[in-house]
């Protein structure tokens, strides 16, 4: 069985070409006037305030790896019950072998998974209050920066 992709391909060679006209054609045509207030940072609409080396909190991280890690048995677990309740080897024989055996996989992945998931709640890590989470040592002084923040907008208020 043959399977002719030349229509696909045409399609991904049409949209990279019209995604490069485009790209291309705004740089060519677009103003190109710099001022500093084009310049300067953009922080949705509204003048930066504070100093681009404070510290942010990792507990931000951690709560994110775990979403991922913990995200992903839903993948697994979505998958392997669609073959598991249908799987289609070609005899009862092969259907009862393979479903014990991913049965197998997938208790040995909740095993896995409770235990991570207990882990998780026994070292507190989805708690967010640093001040409470952090002993008084490890949270230090403020990083050394500068104190004045860079702002292109003059004192008068308008550019």
């Amino acid at each position: 069985m043959s399977v002719d992709f030349t229509p696909i391909l045409i399609l991904a060679v049409v949209a990279a070409t019209i995604c490069g006209a485009m790209v291309t054609l705004s740089w060519v045509l677009g103003p190109k006037k710099a001022t500093p207030y084009k310049e300067s940072p953009y922080e949705c609409g509204v003048a930066p305030s504070g100093d681009a080396r404070e510290r942010f909190p990792i507990k931000f991280f951690l709560v994110a790896m775990i979403f991922i890690l913990f995200d992903i048995e839903v993948v697994f677990l979505w998958s392997w019950f669609t073959v598991f309740v249908n799987p289609g080897m070609g005899s009862p024989a092969l259907d009862l072998q393979f479903q014990t055996f991913s049965l197998i996989a997938f208790l040995v992945y909740m095993v896995l998974w409770i235990i991570g998931d207990w882990y998780v709640l026994k070292i507190d890590a989805l708690n967010w209050e640093e001040e409470v989470s952090l002993s008084a040592s490890k949270l230090g002084d403020e990083l050394p920066g500068p104190t004045e923040v860079l702002n292109p907008v003059p004192a008068g208020g308008r550019v």
